[in-house]
C-alpha cells in the first residue's frame, strides 16, 4: 500500500484518521487546523519548494514553512484533514491536496490557505497535484479519481481514463502525477502504471514499463529523462518520453515514497528509513539505511541545495540522518 494510503488512516503514526467519517446520513464537520506546539512533530507526507522556502504537509492539516531556518506552522490551514501532498509554481502560489478529497490555495507562499475543493460524501483522497503555472493544474487521486482546472483551482473538472489496455480494471489507484513545466505531464500509479498527457491533463494514454508492482513516485529530470519508482525498491528509467523504460539498479528492496533532484544528484527516499543517491541520472543509486529504519515520507531540496528528509515524525535532522 502507498504510505500516503498507510499515513492517511493511521497505519504507519499510529494515530486515527485526520477527520472521522461521518456517521450514515449526518453531514460530517470541517474544521480548521489548529496551532499545536508538538506540530512540528506531526508526520509529513510530503514537501515542496516555494522559491527559497520549503513547504511540508501531513496529519491533521498540519502545513509547517521553513525560509532556511526552523519550522514553523503556517497560520491559517481551514481543514484538519489529513494533507498528502504539495505544489508551488513560484514563491507565492501553491496547493495542497489530502483526504476528503480537499484542494487547498495559497497565494503567500503558505502562510495562509483557502478552500477550492472538499467533498464531504465520500473520503476519496487524492494523493498529487502538479501545476504547469498559475491556471493549469491537475490532481489525482484514489480510484482513477483524476481533476484538472485551468483557471487556478477556481473550478476543477473529472477527467475519465481510457480503459487499460491489458483490459484490466481501470479504476487504479493514481499515486504521484508530475512534469516539468510544459504540457507534458505523467502519472505513476497501480500495476506498474504510467499515464501520459500532451495536452495538459485533458487526454491520457498509457505507457508500458514491463513492470507489474505499485508505483508511487516519479520525476522529470533536467536532463528530460523520466525516473519512476516503489514498491520493494523497485525503479525506471527512460530518455524518450516514456516509449520505453530500463530498470535501474537500487541496492534495497524497501519502497521508494520520493524522489528529488539537486544539482546533479538525483535522491530518493523509502521505508525502513532507507536514502538513495545517483550520480548518473538515475541509472543505478547507492543505498544506506538508517539504524532505527524510521519509515521516510518525502523528501525537498532546501534554499542551500542540501537534502531535507521526513518522517512520521516530522523533519528528520541532519544530525539524525
Amino acid at each position: 500500500m502507498n504510505p500516503r494510503l498507510l499515513l492517511a488512516f493511521g497505519f504507519l503514526s499510529g494515530l486515527p484518521p485526520a477527520v472521522p467519517a461521518a456517521a450514515p446520513g449526518a453531514a460530517l464537520t470541517v474544521q480548521a487546523a489548529v496551532a499545536s506546539s508538538y506540530a512540528g512533530k506531526a508526520p509529513v507526507l510530503a514537501a515542496a519548494r516555494a522559491g527559497k522556502r520549503v513547504v511540508s504537509v501531513g496529519d491533521y492539516g498540519t502545513v509547517m514553512l521553513s525560509d532556511g531556518g526552523a519550522f514553523r506552522q503556517a497560520r491559517e490551514v481551514p481543514v484538519n484533514a489529513t494533507l498528502t501532498a504539495v505544489t508551488f509554481v513560484d514563491d507565492k502560489f501553491g496547493w495542497a491536496v489530502g483526504h476528503w478529497g480537499a484542494i487547498l490555495h495559497t497565494e503567500d507562499g503558505g502562510e495562509t490557505w483557502t478552500r477550492q475543493r472538499l467533498d464531504t460524501t465520500i473520503d476519496r483522497p487524492l494523493f498529487s497535484v502538479h501545476f504547469i503555472d498559475r491556471n493549469n493544474g491537475v490532481a489525482v487521486g484514489l480510484w482513477s479519481l483524476l481533476l484538472t482546472t485551468q483557471d487556478g483551482g477556481k473550478s476543477w473538472n473529472s477527467v475519465s481514463l481510457p480503459k487499460p489496455p491489458d483490459g484490466g480494471r481501470g479504476d487504479r489507484n493514481l499515486f504521484k502525477v508530475f512534469g516539468n513545466r510544459g504540457d507534458v505531464l505523467y502519472i505513476a500509479a497501480e500495476r506498474g502504471t504510467v499515464l501520459r498527457s500532451a495536452d495538459r491533463g485533458a487526454t491520457w494514454s498509457y505507457l508500458d514499463t514491463g513492470y507489474k508492482g505499485s508505483l508511487w513516485t516519479g520525476l522529470v529530470l533536467h536532463d528530460g529523462s523520466l525516473v519512476v519508482a516503489g514498491l520493494r525498491g523497485t525503479a525506471y528509467r527512460s530518455v524518450d518520453g516514456g516509449k520505453s523504460w530500463t530498470q535501474a539498479t537500487t541496492q534495497t528492496k524497501s519502497s521508494i515514497t520520493d524522489l528529488v533532484e539537486s544539482g546533479n544528484t538525483l535522491w530518493g527516499v523509502g521505508l525502513d528509513g532507507v536514502t538513495l543517491s545517483s550520480s548518473d541520472a538515475g541509472v543505478s543509486f547507492v543505498a544506506r539505511q538508517r539504524e532505527d529504519r524510521l519509515a521516510l515520507t518525502a523528501a525537498a531540496v532546501a534554499g542551500d541545495g542540501s537534502l531535507l528528509t521526513f518522517s512520521k515524525r516530522g523533519l528528520v535532522t541532519a544530525a539524525e540522518r
